[in-house]
């Protein structure tokens, strides 16, 4: 018996399945993990000490015999320096690659922290924990990573990196800070900064995959075309940019007064040093959290609304923390909603200014951003010190944050979520 007559089997049906596949196959977005994960293992490494500088305060001034605002003057240029360095370096990775000025970075950080375990003059500790250590994370940090991310990455998936990579600059908050209180009690202040120094210098190795420039990326021609001034001058004349760069001081303002000053806040209201700790910690786990929900609800939502919320919710925070006793569980409590609001910012903030205005100057413009960020941080840290010499209580410094949560949400509503127009050849083209 003859077996059953099998349907014909259609050769260009075949063809067009198997290229259909492979034409959905090259279309899928595929994500450069080595660059991604080296790049967030730079941003742990990077931010990690620095969120964790507020615990060599109290043991610097007792020795030396200085006040906390010589202290906090140190952290604030170093603030400062951060912002005022990111949109020069940013721009250099831009043109000549990531990989110089990530390892130009590592070099400085390394020095800064080295020379601030030796300082014994005011001049020294602003030099080295000041302006070096500034300069260092303004070369290495997370918003350099982030324009090489952004760069390699397609721009549905933006966000979601930026996510991850402000999540990993969270969980060296959160690795850094309990770290650095145990090795304080176990070896000292001194030789626990030279250890951290010791540390930045696997930052080049870690940097090599991220090699790369605006030009190996695939940015277009008509980006490539525009000049550093023609750019600057398009961000300038942008009302949406300038609502960004004044939203984002309010952020730095926030997160670096808290960085810096909280530990010895806690310490002044009767609560153990061992809660500040684990302060910072939860403040950095659970900022992982909302770094990553952040990501993924900006794929989703609009941006600039997203951002008003979390600035309402960090001034609610605030109120609610110094209106309630505060104790062990209190602040706990504050350090978990913090920590979800903390970074938060970052994801949208940057993937705003690529949507805007693309990739090509991100690194630039993403920099002039977070130097109006840095400028906010300066006067968090500076202010945070030089209030409490003067009233005794950081109290002033807390409420003004308040206040400029709320400035921070309205200036963010209005911000439209679009390229802008750019006038190539006679022709209205939007980026």
């Amino acid at each position: 018996m003859a077996p059953p007559a099998q349907p014909p089997r259609s050769e260009g049906s075949s063809q067009g399945l198997s290229q259909g596949l492979s034409q959905g196959l090259a279309k899928a977005p595929v994500l450069p993990w080595l660059l991604i994960v080296c790049g967030c293992l730079i941003a742990m490494t990077t931010f990690g000490p620095r969120s964790a500088m507020g615990f060599f305060q109290l043991p610097m001034i007792e020795l030396h015999g200085w006040d906390r605002t010589t202290f906090g003057l140190a952290i604030a240029i170093q603030n400062l320096f951060w912002g005022a360095g990111q949109p020069f370096f940013g721009a250099i990775s831009d043109k000549y690659g990531t990989w110089r000025v990530l390892a130009t970075g590592a070099v400085c950080y390394a020095l800064g922290l080295y020379l601030m375990s030796v300082a014994d003059a005011p001049w020294l500790l602003h030099l080295s924990a000041g302006v070096l250590v500034g300069l260092g994370i303004a070369a290495g940090s997370f918003s350099i990573v982030m324009a090489a991310f952004a760069r390699n990455v397609a721009a549905e998936n933006r966000t979601f990196v930026f996510g991850l990579g402000t999540a990993a600059g969270s969980a060296g908050m959160a690795f850094f800070s309990p770290l650095t209180v145990a090795l304080i009690a176990e070896y000292g202040w001194q030789d626990t900064l030279v250890w951290l120094a010791g540390l930045m210098m696997i930052i080049p190795l870690l940097a090599i995959p991220l090699a790369g420039n605006a030009k190996t990326s695939g940015t277009s021609a008509m980006e490539m075309e525009q000049t550093i001034g023609e750019a600057l001058r398009e961000a300038v004349g942008h009302q949406s940019y300038l609502l960004l760069v004044a939203g984002f001081f309010v952020c730095g303002f926030q997160v670096a007064f808290i960085t810096a000053h909280f530990p010895a806040y806690l310490m002044d209201i009767g609560i153990d040093a061992y809660w500040a700790g684990i302060a910072l910690m939860l403040i950095g786990l659970l900022n992982i959290v909302g770094s990553l929900g952040s990501g993924i609800v900006s794929k989703k939502r609009h941006m600039p609304h997203l951002l008003a919320l979390i600035y309402i919710g960090r001034s609610i925070a605030v109120t609610a923390f110094l209106l309630v006793p505060q104790t062990p569980v209190t602040v706990v409590l504050f350090s978990c909603v913090m920590g979800v609001l903390w970074l938060s910012t970052v994801p949208p903030t940057n993937a705003l200014v690529a949507v805007m205005f693309g990739t090509r100057y991100l690194g630039m413009l993403g920099g002039i951003v977070f130097f109006s960020h840095q400028i906010g941080s300066f006067l968090g840290v500076w202010l945070g010190g030089y209030l409490y010499d003067v009233y005794g209580s950081f109290d002033p410094v807390w409420w003004l944050g308040v206040a400029l949560g709320i400035f921070a949400a309205a200036v963010h509503w209005p911000i439209r979520q679009a390229p802008v127009e750019r006038m190539t050849a006679g022709q209205t083209h939007i980026a």
